[in-house]
């Protein structure tokens, strides 16, 4: 699938200035939308919107469904009623902690007050506020269900390692599940609230920024958390023993993030389940992420060709070995019912023909990243002037540095000619005359980092892979995002023809 050429800026919902500690799906992103319609841009990529597990990290969440309770605009539900100004006092702390998420904070601040909207619905809610939220919970039981007992059993056993509960709990016995619902039914039924006002702020997010020409790019980490709904719901779709305990997990081996490569942990698929049943749970979640998503990057796209396969007890990702994967077959499958597919293929890393010859025959664009291109004279892949079309083009993403963080640590070749001595001819500053090669690039479409667009160092990076804490925490100041940052902007996408 080929798309428009067309430019973009990369920054998570959690990266948005607000006064609440963390940005949210209200006025901040909004005002976002607007800021990139002034510069021209047409794609906002975030990343995942889970409800994040231990280390905050967006790509291992409790549901690959659910949506972060953090995202939730307090201000917006003043808006409509379910919270007073007196619910929801100035947190002076969080207010001042503008360049970083502290996510213990925000949860003690938002939380409650989340709570207060639902006591506030029980008693006022309009009949049409009633209507929606039984419409939101029929058409999504299918995982809403599921969500909410595991969220509400995770509360009252104080764990998320679901094999830790009660044997017929981890066993889904469908005479204990039944009588934990009744035990747990006004916590369900606040779960269920807060999914549903997190689903309409989301709705009308993605209205206001695709009624100013502007597309939603998310993302799909490929493998699930072993602590999850979807895993407790599902347990014969993953590798797991008699106890639901994983056997084997997910991971890389050594590459250029990690000299002993990445132990995820998520538990692997069976794929030889996942066929008989003709890979229906695929074809709800890609179902499911195209309603919230125009554009959808599939992470560790690799992983349907060939996957890392790592001994569950293992210490290190390198006791790992390649095992082949399902191919296209779940691609195919989600295709006949949904029809075409917008997806990105995330194709970095150690990556083979077979997984390029996989892409192409299923017409998704892969990516190409500027950080990537330099380690080598001869090897000129990750280049922008050796960018096809069809191909998604960035500074760097999430997991690398800053391109200035990048940059300034970078050890130029050694010997013969530093190739990127040859995108930087011009008198503008160096992170610019980078990004302007990306944007000038063959490439379809082009995503730069905020952190990128700021020209900010390595204190910015937004994560670093096989670092367990400290991650997903920066913010941009609102200072930052100014009409004329956005007039500059709109001027360097025009210069490339992507208006």
């Amino acid at each position: 699938m080929r798309f428009p050429r067309s430019a973009g800026i990369l920054l998570h919902i959690t990266s948005l200035p607000s006064p609440d500690g963390i940005g949210d799906l209200g006025q901040p992103a909004h005002a976002f939308v607007d800021f990139l319609a002034a510069a021209g841009q047409r794609v906002w990529q975030i990343l995942p919107l889970g409800p994040p597990a231990e280390g905050n990290s967006p790509y291992s969440a409790f549901s690959a469904f659910a949506g972060n309770p953090l995202l939730i605009s307090l201000p917006g539900l003043i808006e409509e009623g379910l919270l007073s100004t007196t619910d929801v006092p100035p947190s002076a702390a969080l207010a001042t902690a503008s360049d970083r998420v502290d996510y213990t904070a925000v949860a003690a601040y938002k939380l409650p007050r989340l709570r207060t909207a639902f006591e506030n619905f029980q008693q006022h809610a309009s009949t049409s506020l009633r209507a929606e939220l039984a419409t939101f919970c029929t058409e999504n039981a299918w995982w809403l269900t599921d969500y909410c007992r595991f969220e509400s059993l995770m509360l009252h056993f104080g764990n998320p390692d679901w094999t830790t509960w009660d044997p017929d709990l981890v066993q889904r016995s469908e005479v204990a599940i039944a009588n934990w619902d009744r035990q747990l039914e006004a916590s369900i039924e606040y779960s269920r609230f807060v999914q549903f006002l997190f689903d309409r702020q989301w709705k009308r997010l993605k209205k206001y920024a695709n009624e100013r020409d502007i597309q939603m790019y998310g993302d799909m980490p490929i493998f699930v958390a072993h602590e999850s709904a979807d895993v407790w719901a599902n347990q014969r779709l993953f590798t797991l023993n008699q106890v639901g305990e994983p056997e084997l997990v997910a991971g890389v081996p050594p590459d250029y993030f990690s000299a002993t490569g990445q132990l995820w942990g998520n538990p692997l698929y069976r794929w030889d389940v996942l066929e008989t049943e003709n890979y229906a749970w695929w074809t709800s979640r890609f179902g499911a992420a195209l309603r919230h998503f125009d554009l959808l990057r599939v992470d560790h796209f690799r992983g349907f060709e060939s996957y890392w396969e790592i001994p569950a007890d293992a210490e290190t990702a390198v006791a790992g070995q390649w095992r082949p994967g399902p191919g296209e077959k779940p691609i195919l499958a989600a295709r006949a019912e949904l029809g075409e597919l917008p997806i990105i293929a995330e194709d970095l890393g150690l990556i083979t023909d077979e997984v390029h010859q996989l892409r192409e025959r299923l017409g998704f664009p892969g990516m190409r990243v500027l950080q990537f291109g330099f380690a080598t004279e001869e090897d000129a892949f990750h280049r922008p002037s050796h960018y096809p079309p069809h191909s998604v083009a960035y500074t760097g993403t999430h997991d690398n540095d800053t391109l200035m963080g990048w940059y300034r640590q970078r050890e130029p070749i050694a010997a013969g000619i530093d190739p990127l001595e040859a995108y930087l001819q011009g008198n503008q500053p160096i992170h610019i005359q980078l990004i302007q090669a990306v944007l000038d690039s063959p490439a379809d479409t082009a995503i730069v980092p905020m952190q990128d667009v700021l020209g900010l160092g390595n204190e910015a990076r937004m994560n670093i892979p096989g670092q367990a804490k400290g991650n997903w925490t920066w913010r941009v100041a609102a200072e930052s995002l100014t009409p004329d940052l956005a007039r500059q902007w709109h001027e360097r996408t025009q210069r490339a023809k992507r208006l």
